[in-house]
């Protein structure tokens, strides 16, 4: 059997650890390898690992073939549901998979509304034309459209995650130095304290993270003190001064309190109105 490892694929999600890598080793070792790799073709999507150790000890193994892939978005898409159902990977890569999951329903929507869109050049319908049987086939043997993930709390729930989690793992995939993505990759750090020092220069965040977890942790503490002193003498500024907090509504609140006042001043006259309408009638 020729079996085609696509690096890009083997590298689509993020490897084992060493430590996890020895223990499946010693369970194929052990029980032999239990689960079928799955492939797309010749293309191995599935047990890159497994593929390796049996490839390794000359170990049998089973394959089975996934022909409902068309395309190799279609292979993306199964390969982060494969692993979001997964208990083993650490909250960062399940925030990262549902991110990842986000952008490729997106471009795929995006596309679709291109391709449907009306066109100058496009010939009239004619019902009385046959349907296509080539596409109405394929769509019957075709994965089902994902979900969009069109809100972040949409994201958070694919994940499993709060909507505040995503919100920081989106932190530290934009700003973060790769040395401090491979820290909180590796759990050396906590998705909170990554996306503390993530508000740091690079050139601090890679100091940080070389000097190790303890300097990460400092760092972050740094950051969170600093936002913090601000809105703590504001608030002091504000009880120490009632006349400045009085004088500092908001514009949009004095304007509805006079609205209300006015409205109030017209109602009454309208009663008055009324009890004088009433009282002409009855004479």
């Amino acid at each position: 059997m020729n079996i085609v490892v696509n690096e890009e694929l083997k590298a689509y999600i993020d490897p084992l650890t060493p430590e996890e890598h020895e223990a499946l080793e010693r369970s194929i070792l052990t029980e032999g390898c239990r689960d079928a790799l799955v492939l797309w073709g010749d293309v191995l999507v599935d047990g890159h690992n497994r593929y390796g150790i049996c490839q390794k000890h000359g170990l049998p193994f089973q394959t089975v073939q996934n022909t409902r892939f068309k395309t190799i978005e279609d292979v993306h898409l199964w390969m982060i549901d494969q692993h979001l159902g997964r208990r083993s990977i650490s909250d960062f890569l399940r925030g990262v998979l549902a991110l990842r999951k986000k952008d490729i329903v997106d471009e795929r929507r995006a596309r679709a509304l291109a391709d449907t869109a009306p066109s100058d050049d496009d010939a009239p319908f004619d019902a009385d034309a046959p349907a296509s049987t080539e596409s109405s086939a394929d769509s019957a043997s075709a994965l089902p459209p994902p979900a969009p993930l069109s809100s972040r709390e949409a994201i958070a729930r694919a994940a499993r995650l709060s909507s505040n989690q995503v919100v920081m793992i989106e932190k530290i995939q934009k700003q973060a130095a790769p040395e401090l993505v491979a820290a909180v990759k590796s759990g050396v750090i906590s998705i909170n304290t990554a996306a503390a020092v993530a508000s740091l220069p690079a050139e601090e965040q890679v100091s940080a993270a070389n000097a190790g977890k303890d300097e990460l942790k400092q760092a972050a503490k740094r950051v969170r003190e600093a936002k913090r002193k601000p809105r703590e003498e504001s608030a002091e500024s504000a009880e120490s001064n009632p006349a400045d907090q009085a004088m500092a509504k908001p514009d949009a609140l004095q304007l509805l309190e006079q609205r209300v006042a006015e409205l109030t001043a017209e109602n009454d006259a309208l009663r008055r109105q009324v009890a004088e309408l009433q009282a002409q009638l009855a004479n």
